[in-house]
């Protein structure tokens, strides 16, 4: 049954059984030190304002400073790998014989990462680095743009696990010509390199969660590395997008976060497709 739990994830991790979840997507705080949130904004009708709305008029638009300061989490760690390791340690108990582990993070901590997983999984359950590219946001002037995330993905064993590669979708050859008219048409499985941009900050995706990941994404894992019918499961479930890709492909979900607001998030996303148990009360955020 799909559900939403609002909770410590590790508590929620201990009470699962071994060996009963396929597939498992995370995408925890990635302990930049800053307080992850989506400002919130209100208009106010102002001839001076600083944009136009429906018929030319002029509004003003203003911090919602305490909406602000009451949003998202802060995203710093004591000790990171601490705080992940018996959550990993728990994933890879629950993980069925042929299940497999997405690890969402960035580039800073990516490297001590595979190595605390390397060190839960074994180095030959390691299948791959897939680097996510976007371009989109503000650009450096001191570096080189940072316009990527890093996905480790581990398998529970080293050689048995789902894999559908027929189920994903197909990309565009970056060299038509070269391949033919025929396979230009058809397109290519994707690599280890996923070109998708960012949730459009005015589309109809966006749910105003400060960390929420295009659908795309998960969609393509789901489908890839899961069977109809089967469990994924989100432990940093935040705006709810491993549930909504699980949905829509005939899969189940668990969800798991301890904010209220991601839950709050999560229930008006997947409404749909909750129990009449899971349906949140009018005072329940």
């Amino acid at each position: 049954m799909n559900q939403i739990v609002h909770g410590e994830n590790l508590q929620v991790l201990r009470g699962l059984q071994s060996a009963s979840i396929p597939l498992i997507y995370i995408d925890p705080p990635f302990n930049t030190g800053r307080r992850q949130a989506r400002p919130q904004m209100k208009t106010i009708r102002d001839d001076a304002g600083d944009r136009t709305g429906f018929g030319g008029k002029r509004y003003r638009t203003e911090l919602v400073e305490q909406a602000v300061a009451s949003s998202g989490y802060g995203d710093r760690f004591e000790d990171y790998m601490g705080f992940l390791r018996p959550r990993l340690e728990e994933a890879h108990r629950i993980l069925t014989p042929t299940g497999s582990l997405f690890f969402h993070i960035d580039p800073r901590e990516v490297h001590y990462c595979k190595v605390l997983l390397d060190q839960i999984f074994g180095r030959a359950c390691f299948q791959n680095e897939i680097i996510w590219a976007y371009d989109y946001g503000a650009r450096a002037t001191k570096r080189w743009p940072a316009k990527h995330d890093n996905i480790l993905w581990y398998t529970r064993h080293p050689e048995t696990y789902t894999f559908n590669l027929g189920e994903s979708d197909r990309i565009p050859y970056m060299a038509p010509k070269l391949v033919g008219q025929a396979k230009a048409a058809r397109g290519k499985t994707p690599t280890d390199v996923w070109w998708h941009t960012i949730v459009s900050p005015t589309g109809k995706e966006k749910t105003g969660y400060a960390t929420q990941k295009p659908l795309g994404l998960l969609e393509r894992i789901v489908r890839v590395h899961s069977n109809p019918g089967e469990m994924v499961l989100d432990f940093f479930a935040g705006s709810g997008t491993t549930g909504a890709a699980a949905a829509r492909h005939g899969r189940e979900f668990l969800l798991v976060d301890e904010s209220v607001e991601a839950v709050a998030v999560m229930h008006r996303r997947l409404s749909a497709h909750l129990a009449a148990e899971q349906q949140p009360q009018d005072d329940a955020f």
